[in-house]
C-alpha cells in the first residue's frame, strides 16, 4: 500500500501502529477506484485507516451477537433465520467494519462445527433460511460453498439460502471468472432446492463499476437476486445527492436496495463514520424525495440487541420507531418514540421492550 499511496513518517508510524490491532487489507481493484492524493476520498476513507481508530468510543458487540451465539460460528437471533460466520477473511478492511472484533484475526467466532450447525437447524423448523456470511462467505472456496448448498439442500424446511459478501464491490473479478460459482449456483436454483440469494455492501456509487455491473448480470443468470444492505456513513454517502446516485446505481446494476443502516457505534469506528439518528431521517426523507419508487424501497435501520429497528421518522422533536425484527417475536412491530437529542447515534444498549427480556 505504501508504494500506491503518499505517506508521510509519522503517517506511516501511525498507520503501522493500527494495523497491529486492526489489519489493513485493500484489493488492487479498491485502489484503482481511490484518489490517492485526497485524503477526504470517500473510497479512500472507507478502505485506508485513519488516526480515529485509535479513539476507543464504542463497543466491539453493539448488537448482542454473543448472546445468540449457539455454537461455534452459529447464531440464531431471529426465529426464521440463522446465521453462519463462514470465515473471517474479506478481501478487503473496511474501517467501519461492525465485526472489527474478529474479521482479519484470529478468534473462536467463525465456523468450526459444520456437522454442530446443521444438527441445529435440522433441529429447529422455525429456521426458514440460513446467511452464510463472516467475513466475506466468497472468499471461501467454490468447493466449500457447494457443500454448504449440498448439507443445508437436505433440510425440508428451509426455503432460500443466502450469500453475504462485498467482492461485488471490492473483487468483482471473483464472481467473473469463476465459471464454477456460475455453474454451481445455476445448477442449484434449477433442481428445485432452496433459493440462493447475494446479500451485497455497496456504499458509493463510485463502487458500481462495469466490473460490478458484470458480476450481477452472471448472478442473475443463474437465478440469484442480489441485494444491497448499504451503510450510511459521515464523510461518504451522507449527502442527498450521492445518496440518489447511489441508490439509482443499484437500481440499474440489477441490485435491490435493501437497507440503508445506521453506522454502529462500534470502538476505532464511531468517531470517524457515525452520524446522528435526526441527520439521517431528515437525509433519507430529502432524498425519497428525488427517488423512484425502485430506488427508495430500502428502509432506514439499525441492528440493536432486541432486534433490528425501522427509524421510520421524525415527529416534531421525537424519533419514531418500529420494531421490524426482534428477538422476541411477541415484539415485532412495537413502535415507540424517544427524544432525538437524547437517542443521538444509538439507542440505549439496555433497551428492552419484552418481560421476557429482562434478565
Amino acid at each position: 500500500m505504501a508504494s500506491c499511496i503518499h505517506l508521510s513518517p509519522q503517517e506511516r508510524s501511525e498507520l503501522e501502529e493500527i494495523a497491529k490491532i486492526h489489519p489493513i487489507r485493500v484489493t488492487r481493484h479498491v485502489m484503482d477506484l481511490m484518489d490517492k492524493e485526497d485524503p477526504e476520498d470517500p473510497i479512500r476513507k472507507m478502505y485506508l485507516p485513519s488516526t480515529d481508530e485509535l479513539d476507543l468510543t464504542g463497543a466491539y458487540d453493539t448488537s448482542g451477537e454473543a448472546d445468540n451465539t449457539k455454537a461455534g460460528g452459529l447464531q440464531h437471533k431471529y426465529e426464521p433465520t440463522a446465521l453462519l460466520l463462514s470465515t473471517n477473511i474479506c478481501a478487503i478492511y473496511c474501517r467501519y467494519c461492525f465485526r472489527k472484533r474478529m474479521v482479519g484475526l484470529p478468534n473462536t467466532e467463525v465456523l468450526s462445527q459444520f456437522d454442530e450447525a446443521i444438527t441445529y437447524i435440522e433441529q429447529n423448523p422455525e429456521i426458514s433460511n440460513v446467511l452464510i456470511s463472516g467475513g466475506d462467505s466468497f472468499m471461501l472456496d467454490t468447493s466449500i460453498l457447494a457443500q454448504f448448498l449440498q448439507r443445508l439442500s437436505t433440510i425440508p424446511h428451509l426455503k432460500f439460502i443466502r450469500f453475504g459478501t462485498k467482492t461485488l464491490a471490492s473483487l468483482p473479478q471473483r464472481i467473473i471468472e469463476d465459471e464454477e460459482l456460475i455453474r454451481l449456483f445455476r445448477e442449484h436454483n434449477a433442481s428445485g432446492k432452496p433459493r440462493i440469494n447475494v446479500v451485497t455492501h455497496i456504499n458509493h456509487p463510485r463502487e458500481i463499476v462495469p466490473e460490478t455491473m458484470e458480476a450481477v448480470s452472471l448472478l442473475n443468470s443463474a437465478g440469484v437476486t442480489v441485494s444491497c444492505q448499504t451503510v450510511l456513513l459521515k464523510g461518504i454517502n451522507d449527502d442527498v445527492q450521492v445518496l440518489c446516485q447511489l441508490m439509482n446505481g443499484l437500481v440499474e446494476a440489477g441490485i435491490v436496495p435493501y437497507y440503508l443502516f445506521q453506522c454502529r457505534p462500534v470502538k476505532r469506528v464511531q468517531k470517524s463514520f457515525q452520524i446522528s439518528l435526526a441527520d439521517g431521517v431528515r437525509l433519507i426523507e430529502e432524498a425519497k424525495g428525488h427517488l423512484a419508487g425502485m430506488a427508495k424501497r430500502f428502509k432506514y435501520a439499525l441492528s440493536h440487541p432486541i432486534g433490528k429497528i425501522e427509524i421510520v421518522g421524525l415527529l416534531g422533536s421525537e424519533l419514531v420507531f418500529k420494531l421490524h425484527d426482534a428477538k422476541y417475536t411477541e415484539d415485532t412491530g412495537t413502535m415507540f418514540t424517544m427524544d432525538a437529542e437524547e437517542a443521538g447515534g444509538w439507542l440505549p444498549a439496555d433497551l428492552s421492550l419484552s418481560k421476557d427480556s429482562v434478565a
